[in-house]
Protein backbone atom coordinates (compact mmCIF):
# COMPACT_ATOMS: atom_id res chain seq x y z
CA UNK A 1 0.00 0.00 0.00
CA UNK A 2 1.27 3.06 -0.79
CA UNK A 3 2.12 5.61 1.94
CA UNK A 4 0.23 8.27 2.42
CA UNK A 5 1.44 11.97 1.46
CA UNK A 6 2.23 14.18 4.78
CA UNK A 7 -0.36 16.43 3.35
CA UNK A 8 -3.19 13.64 3.71
CA UNK A 9 -2.11 12.35 6.58
CA UNK A 10 -2.41 15.97 8.42
CA UNK A 11 -5.70 16.55 6.56
CA UNK A 12 -6.50 12.95 7.85
CA UNK A 13 -6.13 13.44 11.48
CA UNK A 14 -7.59 17.01 11.05
CA UNK A 15 -10.99 15.74 10.31
CA UNK A 16 -10.86 12.75 13.05
CA UNK A 17 -9.89 15.68 15.37
CA UNK A 18 -12.69 17.94 14.44
CA UNK A 19 -15.33 15.47 14.41
CA UNK A 20 -14.61 14.21 17.54
CA UNK A 21 -14.12 17.75 19.31
CA UNK A 22 -17.67 18.69 17.92
CA UNK A 23 -19.30 15.74 19.09
CA UNK A 24 -18.10 15.76 22.50
CA UNK A 25 -18.97 19.31 23.28
CA UNK A 26 -22.38 18.30 22.26
CA UNK A 27 -21.84 15.21 24.62
CA UNK A 28 -20.25 17.37 27.39
CA UNK A 29 -22.88 20.12 27.26
CA UNK A 30 -25.96 18.20 27.15
CA UNK A 31 -24.01 15.85 30.27
CA UNK A 32 -24.55 19.47 32.08
CA UNK A 33 -28.28 20.02 31.15
CA UNK A 34 -29.89 16.33 31.50
CA UNK A 35 -31.09 14.85 34.54
CA UNK A 36 -29.43 11.61 36.13
CA UNK A 37 -30.74 8.21 34.17
CA UNK A 38 -32.29 5.36 36.27
CA UNK A 39 -28.95 3.67 36.03
CA UNK A 40 -26.29 6.63 36.51
CA UNK A 41 -27.25 7.42 40.71
CA UNK A 42 -26.42 3.84 41.63
CA UNK A 43 -23.51 3.24 39.12
CA UNK A 44 -21.80 6.29 40.73
CA UNK A 45 -22.21 4.80 43.81
CA UNK A 46 -21.24 1.93 43.54
CA UNK A 47 -18.49 2.92 41.26
CA UNK A 48 -17.26 4.89 44.37
CA UNK A 49 -17.35 2.20 46.56
CA UNK A 50 -15.19 -0.34 44.11
CA UNK A 51 -12.44 2.32 44.33
CA UNK A 52 -12.71 3.08 48.25
CA UNK A 53 -12.88 -1.06 49.22
CA UNK A 54 -11.29 -2.88 45.63
CA UNK A 55 -14.44 -4.93 45.60
CA UNK A 56 -17.00 -5.37 42.27
CA UNK A 57 -19.59 -7.00 45.12
CA UNK A 58 -21.73 -4.28 44.60
CA UNK A 59 -21.85 -3.86 40.45
CA UNK A 60 -21.63 -7.96 40.15
CA UNK A 61 -24.69 -8.33 41.96
CA UNK A 62 -26.37 -6.29 40.00
CA UNK A 63 -25.42 -7.84 36.57
CA UNK A 64 -23.06 -5.03 35.82
CA UNK A 65 -19.92 -5.62 34.35
CA UNK A 66 -17.34 -3.32 35.93
CA UNK A 67 -15.27 -1.66 32.65
CA UNK A 68 -17.28 1.56 32.42
CA UNK A 69 -18.66 2.27 35.50
CA UNK A 70 -14.54 1.94 36.76
CA UNK A 71 -13.45 4.67 34.22
CA UNK A 72 -16.47 7.14 35.13
CA UNK A 73 -15.77 6.74 38.56
CA UNK A 74 -12.00 6.87 38.81
CA UNK A 75 -12.02 10.95 38.63
CA UNK A 76 -14.30 11.32 41.12
CA UNK A 77 -12.41 8.98 43.08
CA UNK A 78 -9.19 10.63 42.48
CA UNK A 79 -10.64 14.11 43.19
CA UNK A 80 -11.55 12.35 46.82
CA UNK A 81 -8.04 11.46 47.35
CA UNK A 82 -6.14 15.21 46.20
CA UNK A 83 -8.85 16.72 48.65
CA UNK A 84 -9.28 14.39 51.23
CA UNK A 85 -13.36 14.90 51.40
CA UNK A 86 -15.23 11.76 50.95
CA UNK A 87 -17.97 12.74 48.05
CA UNK A 88 -21.84 12.20 48.61
CA UNK A 89 -23.34 10.55 45.57
CA UNK A 90 -26.78 11.03 46.28
CA UNK A 91 -26.73 14.43 48.43
CA UNK A 92 -24.22 16.25 45.69
CA UNK A 93 -25.27 13.95 42.71
CA UNK A 94 -26.44 16.88 40.30
CA UNK A 95 -22.88 18.43 41.29
CA UNK A 96 -20.53 14.87 40.33
CA UNK A 97 -22.93 13.30 37.16
CA UNK A 98 -21.39 15.82 34.76
CA UNK A 99 -17.70 14.78 35.88
CA UNK A 100 -18.72 11.11 35.94
CA UNK A 101 -20.16 11.48 32.54
CA UNK A 102 -17.08 13.23 30.95
CA UNK A 103 -14.71 9.96 32.08
CA UNK A 104 -17.19 8.23 30.33
CA UNK A 105 -16.08 10.34 27.05
CA UNK A 106 -12.88 8.28 26.65
CA UNK A 107 -15.24 5.29 25.08
CA UNK A 108 -16.63 7.78 22.70
CA UNK A 109 -13.20 8.60 21.30
CA UNK A 110 -12.16 5.06 21.25
CA UNK A 111 -15.50 4.41 19.42
CA UNK A 112 -14.25 6.88 16.66
CA UNK A 113 -10.59 5.59 16.57
CA UNK A 114 -11.64 2.48 16.01
CA UNK A 115 -14.48 3.50 13.63
CA UNK A 116 -11.42 5.57 11.46
CA UNK A 117 -8.99 2.06 11.01
CA UNK A 118 -11.86 -0.25 10.06
CA UNK A 119 -13.62 2.27 7.66
CA UNK A 120 -10.03 2.86 6.70
CA UNK A 121 -9.74 -1.07 6.25
CA UNK A 122 -12.66 -1.24 4.32
CA UNK A 123 -12.66 1.88 1.79
CA UNK A 124 -9.61 3.97 2.16
CA UNK A 125 -8.46 7.06 3.83
CA UNK A 126 -12.73 8.71 3.01
CA UNK A 127 -13.47 5.26 4.44
CA UNK A 128 -12.33 6.02 7.55
CA UNK A 129 -13.53 9.48 7.43
CA UNK A 130 -17.05 9.00 6.35
CA UNK A 131 -17.15 6.39 8.93
CA UNK A 132 -16.36 8.86 11.72
CA UNK A 133 -18.42 11.59 10.44
CA UNK A 134 -21.66 9.76 10.15
CA UNK A 135 -21.39 8.32 13.80
CA UNK A 136 -20.10 11.78 15.38
CA UNK A 137 -23.21 13.38 14.02
CA UNK A 138 -26.05 10.36 14.92
CA UNK A 139 -28.25 11.73 17.70
CA UNK A 140 -28.98 8.23 19.37
CA UNK A 141 -25.24 7.71 19.44
CA UNK A 142 -24.47 10.88 21.29
CA UNK A 143 -27.21 11.30 23.46
CA UNK A 144 -25.61 7.68 25.08
CA UNK A 145 -21.76 9.40 24.96
CA UNK A 146 -23.12 11.89 26.83
CA UNK A 147 -24.49 9.06 29.50
CA UNK A 148 -21.99 7.67 32.33
CA UNK A 149 -23.28 4.22 31.54
CA UNK A 150 -21.94 1.15 29.47
CA UNK A 151 -23.79 1.05 26.02
CA UNK A 152 -21.25 3.45 24.29
CA UNK A 153 -18.26 1.42 26.12
CA UNK A 154 -19.33 -2.09 24.26
CA UNK A 155 -19.58 -1.02 21.21
CA UNK A 156 -16.29 0.96 21.04
CA UNK A 157 -14.60 -2.86 22.66
CA UNK A 158 -16.59 -4.71 20.31
CA UNK A 159 -15.49 -2.72 16.88
CA UNK A 160 -11.93 -2.88 17.96
CA UNK A 161 -12.40 -6.52 18.51
CA UNK A 162 -13.66 -6.63 14.96
CA UNK A 163 -11.09 -4.81 13.86
CA UNK A 164 -8.00 -6.48 15.10
CA UNK A 165 -9.31 -10.12 14.53
CA UNK A 166 -10.19 -9.16 10.66
CA UNK A 167 -6.42 -7.34 10.81
CA UNK A 168 -4.60 -10.15 12.39
CA UNK A 169 -6.11 -13.25 10.88
CA UNK A 170 -3.45 -15.32 9.85
CA UNK A 171 -0.91 -13.32 11.39
CA UNK A 172 1.85 -13.92 14.83
CA UNK A 173 0.44 -15.42 17.95
CA UNK A 174 0.24 -12.20 19.37
CA UNK A 175 -2.14 -10.32 16.65
CA UNK A 176 -4.29 -13.33 15.73
CA UNK A 177 -4.81 -14.56 19.44
CA UNK A 178 -3.66 -11.83 22.32
CA UNK A 179 -4.84 -8.70 21.03
CA UNK A 180 -8.05 -10.62 19.95
CA UNK A 181 -8.62 -11.78 23.58
CA UNK A 182 -7.77 -8.70 25.10
CA UNK A 183 -10.25 -6.68 23.20
CA UNK A 184 -12.88 -10.14 23.77
CA UNK A 185 -12.27 -9.00 27.79
CA UNK A 186 -12.81 -5.51 27.44
CA UNK A 187 -16.46 -6.47 25.71
CA UNK A 188 -17.34 -8.41 28.03
CA UNK A 189 -16.08 -6.16 31.20
CA UNK A 190 -17.89 -3.57 29.28
CA UNK A 191 -21.56 -5.04 28.98
CA UNK A 192 -22.11 -8.85 29.77
CA UNK A 193 -23.91 -9.31 26.49
CA UNK A 194 -20.19 -8.48 24.81
CA UNK A 195 -19.81 -12.31 25.32
CA UNK A 196 -22.52 -13.09 22.96
CA UNK A 197 -21.61 -10.25 20.69
CA UNK A 198 -18.36 -11.09 20.71
CA UNK A 199 -18.65 -15.13 19.74
CA UNK A 200 -21.22 -14.09 17.00
CA UNK A 201 -18.84 -11.32 15.29
CA UNK A 202 -16.01 -13.55 15.60
CA UNK A 203 -17.41 -16.57 13.66
CA UNK A 204 -19.02 -14.27 11.38
CA UNK A 205 -15.84 -12.51 11.07
CA UNK A 206 -14.18 -15.97 10.07
CA UNK A 207 -17.04 -16.70 7.61
CA UNK A 208 -16.56 -13.55 5.85
CA UNK A 209 -12.76 -14.42 5.80
CA UNK A 210 -12.96 -18.37 4.11
CA UNK A 211 -15.72 -17.10 1.48
CA UNK A 212 -12.93 -14.35 -0.24
CA UNK A 213 -10.18 -16.74 0.57
CA UNK A 214 -12.40 -19.66 -1.14
CA UNK A 215 -12.59 -17.31 -4.32
CA UNK A 216 -8.70 -16.88 -4.54
CA UNK A 217 -6.46 -19.55 -4.71
CA UNK A 218 -2.49 -19.15 -5.57
CA UNK A 219 -3.28 -15.67 -6.66
CA UNK A 220 -5.99 -17.28 -9.45
CA UNK A 221 -9.53 -17.10 -9.56
CA UNK A 222 -10.60 -20.63 -8.07
CA UNK A 223 -13.39 -21.04 -11.08
CA UNK A 224 -9.85 -21.41 -13.34
CA UNK A 225 -8.15 -23.70 -10.94
CA UNK A 226 -9.38 -27.77 -10.93
CA UNK A 227 -11.27 -28.50 -8.04
CA UNK A 228 -8.71 -31.07 -6.70
CA UNK A 229 -6.08 -28.65 -5.92
CA UNK A 230 -8.64 -26.22 -3.66
CA UNK A 231 -8.37 -26.44 -0.29
CA UNK A 232 -11.69 -28.02 1.02
CA UNK A 233 -13.77 -25.90 3.09
CA UNK A 234 -13.43 -27.70 6.76
CA UNK A 235 -9.52 -27.32 5.91
CA UNK A 236 -9.69 -23.65 6.09
CA UNK A 237 -12.52 -23.43 8.74
CA UNK A 238 -10.06 -26.27 11.38
CA UNK A 239 -8.15 -23.31 12.89
CA UNK A 240 -10.79 -21.16 13.78
CA UNK A 241 -12.29 -23.04 16.64
CA UNK A 242 -8.63 -23.72 18.12
CA UNK A 243 -7.82 -19.82 17.63
CA UNK A 244 -11.75 -19.16 19.03
CA UNK A 245 -11.48 -21.04 21.83
CA UNK A 246 -7.85 -19.60 22.64
CA UNK A 247 -9.50 -16.11 21.90
CA UNK A 248 -12.46 -16.64 24.82
CA UNK A 249 -10.44 -18.54 27.31
CA UNK A 250 -8.32 -15.81 27.58
CA UNK A 251 -10.60 -13.24 27.30
CA UNK A 252 -12.52 -14.86 30.26
CA UNK A 253 -9.47 -15.54 31.86
CA UNK A 254 -8.93 -11.14 32.12
CA UNK A 255 -12.08 -10.96 32.69
CA UNK A 256 -12.03 -12.82 36.34
CA UNK A 257 -8.55 -11.55 37.02
CA UNK A 258 -10.10 -8.02 36.46
CA UNK A 259 -13.39 -7.68 38.58
CA UNK A 260 -11.58 -10.41 41.27
CA UNK A 261 -12.87 -11.46 44.32
CA UNK A 262 -14.00 -10.94 48.00
CA UNK A 263 -13.10 -14.65 48.89
CA UNK A 264 -16.35 -15.21 50.17
CA UNK A 265 -19.61 -17.66 50.44
CA UNK A 266 -22.73 -16.60 48.26
CA UNK A 267 -24.80 -16.03 51.14
CA UNK A 268 -27.68 -16.54 47.75
CA UNK A 269 -26.58 -20.25 47.16
CA UNK A 270 -25.78 -20.96 50.97
CA UNK A 271 -29.98 -20.02 51.92
CA UNK A 272 -30.61 -22.03 48.58
CA UNK A 273 -28.74 -24.88 49.64
CA UNK A 274 -30.25 -24.99 53.50
CA UNK A 275 -34.01 -24.97 52.19
CA UNK A 276 -33.73 -27.96 50.18
CA UNK A 277 -34.80 -31.32 52.14
CA UNK A 278 -32.68 -33.28 54.35
CA UNK A 279 -30.40 -36.07 52.21
CA UNK A 280 -27.21 -37.28 51.70
CA UNK A 281 -27.00 -34.84 48.58
CA UNK A 282 -28.61 -31.22 50.15
CA UNK A 283 -26.53 -32.16 53.18
CA UNK A 284 -22.94 -32.07 50.16
CA UNK A 285 -24.54 -29.02 48.59
CA UNK A 286 -24.80 -27.08 52.31
CA UNK A 287 -21.39 -28.14 52.76
CA UNK A 288 -20.34 -26.92 49.47
CA UNK A 289 -22.56 -23.45 49.72
CA UNK A 290 -20.49 -22.88 52.77
CA UNK A 291 -16.80 -23.63 51.85
CA UNK A 292 -17.32 -22.30 47.74
CA UNK A 293 -15.39 -18.82 48.96
CA UNK A 294 -15.25 -17.66 45.48
CA UNK A 295 -17.72 -14.75 45.25
CA UNK A 296 -18.12 -12.26 44.31
CA UNK A 297 -16.84 -12.90 40.64
CA UNK A 298 -17.08 -11.98 36.96
CA UNK A 299 -19.38 -15.21 37.08
CA UNK A 300 -22.32 -13.91 38.86
CA UNK A 301 -22.45 -10.75 37.13
CA UNK A 302 -22.76 -13.11 33.85
CA UNK A 303 -25.02 -15.20 35.43
CA UNK A 304 -27.29 -12.74 36.78
CA UNK A 305 -28.05 -11.11 32.83
CA UNK A 306 -28.79 -14.55 31.53
CA UNK A 307 -31.34 -15.11 34.05
CA UNK A 308 -32.67 -11.68 33.57
CA UNK A 309 -32.28 -12.24 29.47
CA UNK A 310 -34.10 -15.89 30.47
CA UNK A 311 -37.13 -13.61 32.34
CA UNK A 312 -37.28 -11.18 29.96
CA UNK A 313 -39.16 -7.31 31.23
CA UNK A 314 -42.24 -5.61 30.62
CA UNK A 315 -42.00 -3.44 27.35
CA UNK A 316 -43.96 -1.17 25.12
CA UNK A 317 -43.95 -0.33 21.37
CA UNK A 318 -46.64 1.26 18.64
CA UNK A 319 -49.02 1.30 21.99
CA UNK A 320 -48.95 -2.15 22.49
CA UNK A 321 -47.87 -3.37 25.69
CA UNK A 322 -46.16 -6.47 26.68
CA UNK A 323 -45.42 -8.75 30.28
CA UNK A 324 -42.29 -10.52 28.24
CA UNK A 325 -41.09 -9.13 25.27
CA UNK A 326 -42.45 -8.42 21.73
CA UNK A 327 -40.00 -10.24 18.57
CA UNK A 328 -39.76 -7.70 16.35
CA UNK A 329 -39.15 -4.82 19.11
CA UNK A 330 -35.30 -3.96 17.93
CA UNK A 331 -35.91 -3.51 14.12
CA UNK A 332 -38.90 -1.86 14.14
CA UNK A 333 -37.37 0.78 16.98
CA UNK A 334 -34.17 0.88 14.98
CA UNK A 335 -36.38 3.13 11.90
CA UNK A 336 -37.67 5.06 15.05
CA UNK A 337 -34.43 6.37 16.52
CA UNK A 338 -31.96 6.45 13.71
CA UNK A 339 -32.06 9.27 11.97
CA UNK A 340 -33.26 9.21 8.16
CA UNK A 341 -30.24 9.35 6.32
CA UNK A 342 -28.45 6.82 7.69
CA UNK A 343 -31.20 4.45 6.93
CA UNK A 344 -31.85 5.48 3.04
CA UNK A 345 -27.44 5.34 2.90
CA UNK A 346 -28.27 1.56 1.95
CA UNK A 347 -30.88 1.73 -0.13
CA UNK A 348 -28.64 4.44 -2.10
CA UNK A 349 -25.76 2.12 -2.15
CA UNK A 350 -27.85 -0.71 -3.01
CA UNK A 351 -29.12 1.48 -6.45
CA UNK A 352 -25.42 2.12 -7.56
CA UNK A 353 -23.57 -0.88 -6.61
CA UNK A 354 -25.07 -3.34 -4.53
CA UNK A 355 -22.58 -5.78 -3.58
CA UNK A 356 -20.70 -2.81 -2.35
CA UNK A 357 -22.90 -3.86 0.67
CA UNK A 358 -21.44 -7.13 1.43
CA UNK A 359 -18.16 -6.20 3.62
CA UNK A 360 -17.56 -7.65 6.93
CA UNK A 361 -19.17 -5.00 8.95
CA UNK A 362 -22.40 -4.80 7.36
CA UNK A 363 -22.21 -8.80 7.84
CA UNK A 364 -21.67 -8.74 11.44
CA UNK A 365 -24.15 -5.90 11.75
CA UNK A 366 -26.95 -8.20 9.73
CA UNK A 367 -26.31 -11.16 12.27
CA UNK A 368 -26.83 -8.72 15.55
CA UNK A 369 -30.20 -7.99 13.74
CA UNK A 370 -31.25 -11.27 13.29
CA UNK A 371 -30.15 -12.03 16.70
CA UNK A 372 -31.78 -8.84 18.46
CA UNK A 373 -35.47 -10.76 17.90
CA UNK A 374 -34.31 -13.18 20.45
CA UNK A 375 -33.82 -10.81 23.00
CA UNK A 376 -36.10 -10.74 26.06
CA UNK A 377 -34.67 -7.40 27.46
CA UNK A 378 -36.27 -4.51 25.54
CA UNK A 379 -35.67 -1.44 27.43
CA UNK A 380 -33.93 0.75 24.70
CA UNK A 381 -32.21 0.24 21.57
CA UNK A 382 -29.32 1.06 23.69
CA UNK A 383 -29.06 -2.50 24.16
CA UNK A 384 -28.41 -3.43 20.10
CA UNK A 385 -26.02 -0.06 19.93
CA UNK A 386 -23.11 -2.61 18.84
CA UNK A 387 -25.23 -3.33 15.69
CA UNK A 388 -25.57 0.58 15.14
CA UNK A 389 -21.71 1.18 15.01
CA UNK A 390 -20.84 -1.64 13.29
CA UNK A 391 -23.78 -1.09 10.89
CA UNK A 392 -22.40 2.26 10.38
CA UNK A 393 -18.54 1.48 10.06
CA UNK A 394 -19.98 -0.81 7.10
CA UNK A 395 -22.12 1.71 5.08
CA UNK A 396 -19.36 4.29 5.01
CA UNK A 397 -16.93 1.52 3.49
CA UNK A 398 -19.72 0.62 1.75
CA UNK A 399 -20.38 4.07 0.09
CA UNK A 400 -17.03 5.06 -0.91
CA UNK A 401 -16.49 1.83 -2.76
CA UNK A 402 -19.60 2.00 -4.22
CA UNK A 403 -18.40 5.78 -5.64
CA UNK A 404 -15.54 4.28 -7.22
CA UNK A 405 -15.96 3.84 -10.92
CA UNK A 406 -19.07 5.62 -11.36
CA UNK A 407 -19.12 8.53 -14.41
CA UNK A 408 -17.68 11.86 -13.07
CA UNK A 409 -21.42 13.16 -12.97
CA UNK A 410 -23.11 10.29 -11.54
CA UNK A 411 -20.31 10.45 -8.73
CA UNK A 412 -20.80 13.93 -8.19
CA UNK A 413 -24.39 13.67 -7.69
CA UNK A 414 -24.22 10.29 -5.60
CA UNK A 415 -21.11 12.40 -3.38
CA UNK A 416 -23.70 15.51 -2.94
CA UNK A 417 -26.16 13.33 -1.38
CA UNK A 418 -23.72 11.48 0.88
CA UNK A 419 -23.12 14.83 1.97
CA UNK A 420 -26.15 16.27 2.19
CA UNK A 421 -27.04 13.54 4.44
CA UNK A 422 -24.67 13.88 7.31
CA UNK A 423 -25.70 17.79 7.05
CA UNK A 424 -29.16 16.42 7.64
CA UNK A 425 -27.92 14.45 10.37
CA UNK A 426 -26.17 17.12 12.41
CA UNK A 427 -28.88 19.41 12.30
CA UNK A 428 -30.83 17.02 13.59
CA UNK A 429 -28.78 16.62 16.70
CA UNK A 430 -28.64 20.40 17.18
CA UNK A 431 -31.81 21.07 17.27
CA UNK A 432 -32.69 18.02 19.55
CA UNK A 433 -30.40 18.61 22.12
CA UNK A 434 -29.73 18.29 25.26
CA UNK A 435 -32.43 15.59 24.70
CA UNK A 436 -30.81 13.65 22.52
CA UNK A 437 -32.51 10.39 24.18
CA UNK A 438 -35.75 11.54 22.83
CA UNK A 439 -34.60 11.94 19.61
CA UNK A 440 -37.16 10.15 16.60
CA UNK A 441 -37.20 10.58 12.91
CA UNK A 442 -38.73 12.46 10.49
CA UNK A 443 -40.53 9.35 9.31
CA UNK A 444 -42.35 8.45 12.43
CA UNK A 445 -43.02 11.95 13.19
CA UNK A 446 -40.18 13.74 14.53
CA UNK A 447 -39.03 14.05 18.41
CA UNK A 448 -42.05 15.37 20.01
CA UNK A 449 -44.18 12.20 18.66
CA UNK A 450 -41.81 10.20 20.08
CA UNK A 451 -43.31 8.83 23.23
CA UNK A 452 -46.15 7.34 21.10
CA UNK A 453 -43.95 4.50 19.84
CA UNK A 454 -41.88 3.88 22.71
CA UNK A 455 -40.60 4.47 26.27
CA UNK A 456 -38.04 3.66 28.82
CA UNK A 457 -34.42 4.45 27.47
CA UNK A 458 -35.69 5.80 24.22
CA UNK A 459 -37.60 8.79 25.93
CA UNK A 460 -37.84 8.83 29.82
CA UNK A 461 -34.85 6.92 31.28
CA UNK A 462 -35.40 9.29 34.05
Amino acid sequence: MERPSRSAWVYDWLWFLVCAAASSTWCWTAAREIGATFDEPVYIRRGLDVWRTGSHQGLLQLGTMPLPVDVATLPLYLWERWHGIRLDPIGKLDQILPWARTGALLFWWLLLCYARLAGRELAGPWGGRLAVALLATEPTLLAHASLATTDIAITACLLALAYHYRKGRGGAWVWRIAVPAFWFAAAVLAKASGLVFGLVCLTVLELEYLVHAGRIVNGESSATVPSSSRRSFWSLLRPFPRDLAHIVAGGLLLTFLYCGSDWKADPSFVAWAQRLPDSTASRALVWTADHLRIFSNAGEGLVRQVKHNVRGHGTYLLGQMADRSIWYYFPVALTIKLSLPLMLLPLLVAVVRPQALANWACWMAMALLLLSVTYRVQIGVRLVLPLVGLATVGLAGATVTACRGLPDRLARGFKALVMAGVVWTATAALIVWPNGLCYTNELWGGTSQGYLYLSDSNYDWG
